[in-house]
């Protein structure tokens, strides 16, 4: 048994892609065998313990979700080490406001000549920068264009990929 963390990505507050109750989500995870199930805030973060591969929890969440709620939902796994090691290695000093500190996580892998181009890129007040276990985003509340987010990152980089607070990996790898 090992300790998992799921970020979804694409849950919406209204919608198709809505959770409506995290504690419908907990019960339908447990029902297919999947232990310990506890979730944080309602954008689809869930720590739970199973002996599934990543690639079977994958597939098992993202068609209970859809089968039972009617969300079409990625999913990206990750271990509590993975994202440690995510929150360890955050590049932003101080100068940084911390609640503006975005972790982009994938299952995939990206392709490091195109990630090396975006890297190269000038995106103003905004920050781009690899890691061992993700991608850091610095959004600053007054950039004046903002141009990193998810949408664009996937875009570009050929990745299914979620993004969440650093505040959020905080609490969810204490979880």
């Amino acid at each position: 048994m090992s300790k998992k963390v799921i970020l979804l990505r694409g849950v919406t507050p209204t919608g198709q892609n809505r959770i409506p109750k995290m504690s419908y989500l907990v019960e339908i995870l447990q029902k297919v065998g999947f232990e310990e199930v506890k979730t944080y805030i309602q954008s689809g973060n869930i720590v739970l313990q199973t002996t599934k591969s990543d690639e079977e929890i994958k597939q098992t969440v993202h068609d209970v979700i859809r089968e039972k709620i009617g969300a079409d939902l990625a999913v990206v796994v990750k271990t509590p080490q993975q994202l440690e090691r995510a929150a360890a290695e955050q590049p932003f000093d101080d100068s940084h406001d911390r609640t503006r500190i975005h972790l982009v996580f994938t299952n995939d892998t990206i392709a490091q000549t195109k990630l090396d181009k975006l890297l190269q890129e000038d995106f103003g007040d905004e920050k781009l920068v690899q890691g061992s276990e993700c991608l850091y985003l610095y959004l600053p509340r007054d950039a004046k264009k903002k141009r990193l987010y998810t949408n664009y990152l996937e875009k570009y980089l050929g990745s299914t990929m979620t993004a969440r607070k650093l505040s959020v990996v905080e609490r969810l790898m204490n979880m």
